[in-house]
């Protein structure tokens, strides 16, 4: 009887004493910790703070070189203006990258289906709602088709997406005849497919439709990523597709609509860049692939997959607005400032480096 009354007291004595252990064996540790070491541990919990961080300096810093002139309400509007659609598609190449995949066709895409969208409204003559949704569903199916050959041909996301970029690119030629439909023409025949070109005026700031469209893409974004079970399974993914098989997720599955997804986002991008440059260019966003896994590293999300906010590719497209706005501001070359870029991305993917040591 003693024995069997004794017995759960040792295991409380035993819990206890582990849980002593433990604690002050973090304690070691935290105290064990240098500065740096606190830094790396902070920036690895919360890995969009770094674009955050470089945003806010950033910022700061053109402020004071430029003065009134960077705060100006219009100014400010205008970084917006110019950073909506490549915020668009750093969007839709987080979703891959997520995955630890790469999109090189996202430019293109968007491209061919803004090409699709002012040729079935302005040539054949189609009810403008009815080209932009069949240039939305294109989109989807450029994405399905980089989705099918990676999950189903079992080919590599860059090659894949490589290949595509090269098809997109030479049916829009095709599509286009490598010729633009004019923003006067859109005005008399498709004047929707220039609705994200118009803005409305606030307290001196211009903020086109398209600024909207963008902040409520990665809104919805954020909501799947975050607070949906396929957003789950989508880091599960790209943080490691065997165990995520293991645990059951249908990777395939995952893989395939993330990359329809992505197109779909694409399309909109479409649509929106048609009102961004004001008429249907076949020329148009010709750097838009770099530009927006530009965004994406900048904002923190890792090439390796699996990690990441989603809010990082919009601070980080809005960091390389700030530097552009910045360095034009202060009479900077604009040469100086794709170099500025460079070197910035090339420091955004070091401190991802130095992150993710903590988990190797």
């Amino acid at each position: 009887m003693s024995d069997a009354t004794s017995t759960p007291r040792r295991s409380d004595d035993y819990e206890q004493s582990l849980d002593e252990s433990e604690a002050s064996v973090a304690a070691f540790e935290s105290h064990d910790l240098n500065w740096l070491d606190r830094v790396q541990h902070f920036l690895h919990r919360n890995p969009t703070m770094v674009p955050v961080i470089v945003l806010v300096a950033s910022i700061a810093v053109f402020g004071f070189l430029a003065g009134t002139r960077f705060f100006s309400p219009f100014n400010l509007s205008l970084i917006l203006q110019q950073v909506s659609i490549i915020g668009v598609l750093a969007a839709a190449q987080s979703l891959v990258i997520l995955t630890a995949g790469i999109d090189l066709s996202v430019g293109a895409n968007m491209v061919l289906m803004s090409v699709i969208m002012g040729q079935l409204s302005v040539t054949v003559g189609l009810p403008t709602p009815i080209a932009i949704a069949v240039g939305l569903i294109g989109g989807m199916a450029a994405g399905g088709l980089n989705g099918f050959l990676v999950t189903r041909v079992k080919l590599p996301p860059f090659i894949v997406t490589l290949g595509t970029w090269n098809i997109f690119f030479a049916l829009n030629l095709w599509l286009s005849g490598a010729q633009s439909i004019r923003s006067q023409t859109l005005d008399e025949q498709a004047p929707l497919l220039k609705l994200f070109g118009r803005s409305v005026a606030f307290g001196g700031a211009q903020i086109t439709y398209g600024s909207i469209l963008m902040v409520l893409v990665f809104a919805v974004l954020w909501y799947m990523l975050n607070r949906t079970a396929w957003g789950r399974h989508v880091y599960a993914v790209g943080d490691d597709k065997e165990a995520a098989e293991l645990s059951g997720i249908r990777t395939n599955h995952t893989l395939m609509s993330v990359y329809m997804l992505a197109g779909l986002v694409c399309a909109i991008g479409a649509w929106a860049s048609i009102g961004r440059v004001g008429s249907v260019s076949p020329q148009s966003f010709q750097e838009a692939n770099l530009q927006s896994i530009t965004a994406v590293v900048i904002g923190g999300i890792s090439l390796f997959g699996g990690r990441g906010s989603i809010v990082g590719p919009l601070i980080g497209a809005l960091i390389v607005g700030v530097f552009n706005s910045g360095l034009r501001l202060v009479g900077v070359d604009v040469l100086w400032q794709v170099f500025a870029i460079g070197w910035l991305t090339i420091l955004a993917v070091a401190i991802d480096q130095w992150i993710r040591k903590l988990s190797s």
